[in-house]
């Protein structure tokens, strides 16, 4: 049947309009998707610029990601870069977190428990509290926002703490408790923040409910985490598959976050726990390849986590100070009120809290000695914020339940982001100073335990030798050759004890490795050169490669 005269018009115009709008999208396309493209493009070549910066400029990376997002934020051209709460609550702190926990030493933990409970509970509650009368004494918040504010800028952040202090050689009981509290204290902050958000939303506030739901946070968080984990083990002990199980191990930590919130227990908690159960099950579960290519994978991982996290978190304080208003002295002001307290609040805890239980309880005295003094003065000064109190200021509800906007919502949001740049900048900056005029005693305590386990390990390795050694398919010459081997591996890293050592095992030792990578590199010219004119493909010549990276590593053991 013939169609309709106006019908066929239709479709005689619409086909003759479709190249034509072809076109026109396709221009458009180029146009927009051109700018938006290279606007990334310049964003990533900064970011891997100060990247490749830091180790050069001695900064650690995270203070100069911040700072250098905090630049890019007002350059001319840059898009306004919003960070969604849930991107790092759900989306980017579960690895993070995880990973903390896997390489974080359950019997360091358990060491400094005392301290990382003062600090990542008590400590917390009084900064929200000294926070919450400063916002509302001097800021002019009221209550219920001003403990709001509080609870947000309480948690710590260890990345650039850390870093610092691993470089500096501090004593590493000191990075621990760093480590610890701050693995813990963002579960603590997040139960008050919930509480007092609460309070500005809803009117109501119940501090034995607060103080049930924290104990019911912690306890659902940890169990759900060993429950987690549990299931995690007994997958990956049945997997004989590098990639699938490097990829359950990135999943792993949102394995137990997203199931922790949807039940409202700390998913903090839960991914630290199912972080540290598995790291302490790890020998188990994976093999040496497993280990090799997995740490190397989370090593880079992390690093790109951070970096990504850190540069957003500069990238934010054009959008924040669009929605204030007040003037400039003002502000500049308040922020400087509310950063000092939290900075001042750890330094006056921290003593009284390092040599009080010690004075007051012999049993304590007993136990833990008390430490010169520049231990917790240098502890007070790494109490950096970062990334959990900005999602968290950024995740403030809009409005109340009565439909009110909510209270100062944009005054502690650009508060928050302050405290972050202020504890990043100024002491991170200045933590090294600090270090180096406190004149804290050189950390040998894990290069002595690492000399001791080499040497332990050579000799199981001889006594399992000669145990061996009346095998048929053990030869004689194997066995005098690897005899040789672990003696001097076990008389090398020995000596290292011995005060009457002239270092001459250990000059054997860089000669024989000096004299093993020359011959290394030798077979690494060969192998390219084959690939070069032919005779072998990308693949075999990357074979060869990894075997030979594989014992120019293993000639530093």
């Amino acid at each position: 049947m013939a169609e309709p005269e106006g019908r066929q018009l239709v479709h005689s115009r619409l086909h003759a309009a479709i190249p034509q709008i072809s076109r026109m999208g396709s221009y458009s396309r180029r146009v927009f998707g051109s700018h938006a493209q290279l606007v990334l493009l310049g964003l990533l070549a900064a970011v891997a610029a100060l990247m490749a910066l830091a180790p050069t400029l001695r900064i650690p990376y995270p203070i100069l990601l911040v700072l250098g997002g905090l630049v890019l934020g007002f350059i001319p051209g840059v898009p306004r870069l919003a960070l969604p709460p849930d991107l790092v609550l759900v989306g980017v702190l579960p690895p993070l977190l995880y990973s903390s926990g896997f390489f974080t030493s359950l019997r360091d933990l358990r060491a400094n428990v005392r301290p990382i409970s003062l600090l990542a509970i008590g400590l917390v509650a009084a900064t929200m509290a000294a926070v919450a009368v400063v916002a509302h004494m001097e800021v002019g918040l009221a209550w219920a926002p001003a403990f709001v504010l509080g609870a947000v800028v309480a948690p710590t952040d260890p990345i650039a703490a850390s870093a610092i202090a691993r470089r500096l050689s501090v004593p590493r009981h000191i990075v621990t408790i760093v480590e610890g509290e701050s693995l813990v204290n963002d579960a603590t902050a997040l139960v008050l923040y919930r509480a007092a958000v609460v309070a500005v939303v809803a009117g109501t506030f119940s501090l034995g409910d607060a103080s049930l739901r924290l104990l019911v946070n912690v306890a659902g968080g940890v169990a759900v985490g060993l429950a987690v984990g549990w299931v995690v083990a007994l997958v990956r002990i049945r997997l004989d598959n590098i990639p699938a199980e490097i990829a359950i191990s990135i999943l792993t930590g949102y394995l137990a976050y997203i199931p922790a919130n949807a039940l409202h227990v700390s998913g903090v908690l839960a991914a630290v726990t199912v972080g540290v159960y598995l790291g302490w099950r790890a020998p188990e579960l994976s093999t040496p390849a497993m280990r090799m290519q997995g740490n190397a994978v989370w090593e880079t991982l992390v690093f790109l986590v951070n970096a990504l996290l850190f540069t957003l978190v500069g990238l934010q304080l054009s959008p924040i100070l669009d929605a204030l208003s007040g003037s400039a002295g003002r502000l500049v002001r308040d922020a400087v009120l509310v950063t000092a307290t939290v900075i001042v609040v750890r330094l006056v805890w921290i003593f009284p809290f390092s040599y009080g239980p010690r004075w007051l309880f012999r049993r304590v005295r007993e136990r833990y000695p008390y430490p010169p003094w520049q231990e917790p003065a240098a502890l007070g000064w790494m109490g950096m914020r970062g990334g959990v109190s900005l999602a968290a200021a950024l995740a403030l509800p809009l409005t109340t339940h009565g439909g009110a906007p909510f209270p100062h919502r944009a005054l502690i949001v650009y508060l928050a982001f302050c405290v972050i740049l202020g504890t990043l900048v100024v002491q991170g900056l200045t933590l090294p100073g600090v270090i180096r005029l406190l004149r804290l005693e050189e950390d040998r305590t894990a290069a002595k335990e690492e000399t001791k386990a080499r040497v332990l390990a050579a000799e199981a390795a001889l006594a399992r030798l000669e145990e061996l050694v009346d095998e048929e398919w053990v030869r004689e010459d194997t066995a005098e050759r690897l005899r040789g081997l672990y003696g001097f591996r076990r008389t090398r890293f020995a000596a290292r004890f011995d005060s009457e050592d002239d270092g001459e095992i250990e000059r054997r030792s860089t000669d024989y490795q000096r004299l093993r990578r020359e011959l290394l590199e030798a077979e690494r010219a060969a192998v390219v050169e084959l690939r070069r004119v032919g005779r072998i493909n990308d693949e075999v010549m990357y074979r060869v490669f990894r075997d030979l990276d594989l014992e120019d590593t293993r000639l530093d053991a």
